[in-house]
Parts: structure tokens; sequence; C-alpha cells
């Protein structure tokens, strides 16, 4: 009996220590979370709001595009008085009515054109709200100036008062410049790596706000060109169509199918080329902001590495 009871005690023993252990670990746990947790808000500070950040869901602008570009292509440029007798299937009197012949493929091509269109003005605002306020060159120039003489309240301020992407990113890297100057458990290779990762991350951050719904533009000017040729080869199988009919040729018929064929062709090049535009214009945009950022940070870490002669 009393071997019983003392087996019972200690796998009672056994069982509590096992519950303080697990109470222990995941007291430990909670504590490296939490730990972790900290680190990141440090490293990555909250971004401020900065205006116009871009439109996520773009598809719902091809959608909205989509039911626009069908309606001008069926209700305007179809309409009766654009064709002789006020018949769509007859003989078109203007240019309206000689683009409607082009068939259902306008339609698609006037979505994407009037996708890359909206798609343009939606980078315009995002860009121009991440480029902050202050003219990009004279930032770049007053904030490298402030940063070498160690003027950081004053490049602070600055920053302050561009906002947007630019200052976001190189805010963060002067956060880090100061952060790093306190720690004593560093060495200078360390403090410098801290400051340079600090502004690369801080530079991801900003990036895709910088480079959304940049590929859809892309798309859109390979897209225009291949719709383009996707309707010419419609046109041009009608065109034979009506050529082995009967044995003979069908002038109205004829007619119609390369004018579907010429109308897709330029509607399709016209969409690629106002895709082309715009996109190398915002990319050339891009990567001005990104150079002036690249330029700022390899500053701040160059000013730590003039400044400081510890190893």
């Amino acid at each position: 009996m009393g071997d019983k009871y003392a087996l019972i005690c200690y796998l009672c023993r056994e069982i509590q220590d096992k519950k303080h252990i697990t109470n222990l670990i995941s007291l430990i746990t909670k504590k490296k979370l939490k730990f972790m947790a900290t680190n990141a808000k440090a490293a990555a500070p909250a971004k401020k709001n900065s205006g116009f950040k871009g439109m996520k869901d773009a598809w719902i602008i091809l959608v909205i595009c989509a039911i626009a570009g069908y309606s001008v292509w069926y209700f305007v440029m179809g309409n009766p008085d654009n064709f002789i007798g006020g018949d769509r299937s007859g003989h078109p009197a203007n240019l309206l009515g000689t683009v409607y012949k082009g068939g259902f493929v306008v339609g698609l091509i006037l979505t994407l054109l009037f996708t890359v269109i909206c798609l343009g003005f939606e980078r315009f605002f995002a860009i121009k709200a991440a480029s902050g306020k202050m003219n990009l060159a004279k930032f770049t120039a007053q904030v490298k100036a402030a940063i070498k003489e160690q003027k950081f309240d004053e490049a602070k301020s600055l920053c302050n008062k561009m906002q947007g992407s630019v200052g976001n990113v190189v805010l963060a890297s002067i956060n880090m410049y100061q952060t790093v100057e306190t720690d004593s458990t560093l060495k200078k290779a360390a403090k410098i790596a801290k400051i340079s990762q600090a502004h690369e991350e801080a530079t991801q951050l900003e990036m895709p706000t910088l480079q959304m719904n940049m590929p859809m533009v892309a798309t859109i000017v390979s897209l225009g060109t291949l719709t383009a040729l996707f309707g010419t080869v419609l046109g041009m199988i009608g065109s034979f169509q009506a050529l082995s009919a009967g044995g003979g040729a069908d002038s109205m018929a004829l007619s119609a199918g390369i004018s579907e064929a010429l109308v897709n062709t330029a509607s399709g090049i016209l969409t690629s080329w106002v895709a082309t535009v715009v996109y190398n214009f915002f990319s050339n945009k891009i990567d001005k902001l990104t150079y002036a950022l690249d330029e700022i940070g390899f500053t701040i870490a160059a000013t730590y590495d003039s400044n400081h002669n510890e190893a």
C-alpha cells in the first residue's frame, strides 16, 4: 500500500512539473514574440498618410472600361444616323459608321484604350503623391547638405515637409542613423550595414505604391497589337468569303471585310502607341525617384562612415 501511495505521489509531482515547464515555455514564447514585434515596429515605422496610394483593384477599372467601350461601339458608332438609310448592315455614311464596321473587336480595343487612359491618370496621381510636396531635386540637395552637416532635426523637418514615399524612406534612414549612433554594442561596419538595410527595407515598402498597375499597362502594350492583328485576320477572312461566294465578288461584302481589317489595325496600333507612351513616361518617373532615394541613402551611410572612427 505504501509503495502504491509513493508511486501516485511521484506521478502527481511529474505532472505538476510538466505543467510548470509548459507554462514557462509559453511565457518565453510570448515574450519573444512581443520582443520581435517591437523590433519590427522600430525597424519599419508606420508610414505617414501622404495622399492617394493608387487603386489596388484595377480589375474594377477594366470592367467599367469594358462596359464603356462596348457602349461607345454599339450606341455611338452604331447609331443608325451613321449609316446610309439608317441601316447598320448597310454602307457607313461617315467615319464613326466605318469604325463600327470593324466588328466586336473594336469594342475590345476600345476597352483596352480606355483602360490604359484611366490607369494613366491613376498612376499620375499616385506617383505625384509619392513624389512628395517639394521639388525632388531641391529636396535631394537640401537633405544631403543637412545630413553632411549632421543637422538631423533640419533633415527630419524637410522629410515631414516633403511627405510621400521619398520623405518616408529618408526619414526611416535618418532614424536608424540616430539609433545605431547610441548603440555601443555594434561595430562601425555593422552600424553602416544596419543604416543601409533600413534604407533598403523602407524603399521596398514604398515600391508597391510606385509600381502598382504598371504590369497591366505593359500587358496592354502587347495586347493592343495582338488584338489588332486578330481583328485584321477576321476582316480578311470576311473578304475572302465574299470573293468565294457564288464564284464572284460581292463588292459590298468585300469592302466591308477590308474596312473591318483596316479599322482594327489602326485602332489597335493607336492603343499600343498610347500604352507605350504611358508605360515609358511613368517608368521614367519611378526611376528618377529610386535614383534620388539611392543617392540620399548612400549619403547617409557615407556621412556616418566619415564622422565615426571606431573599428
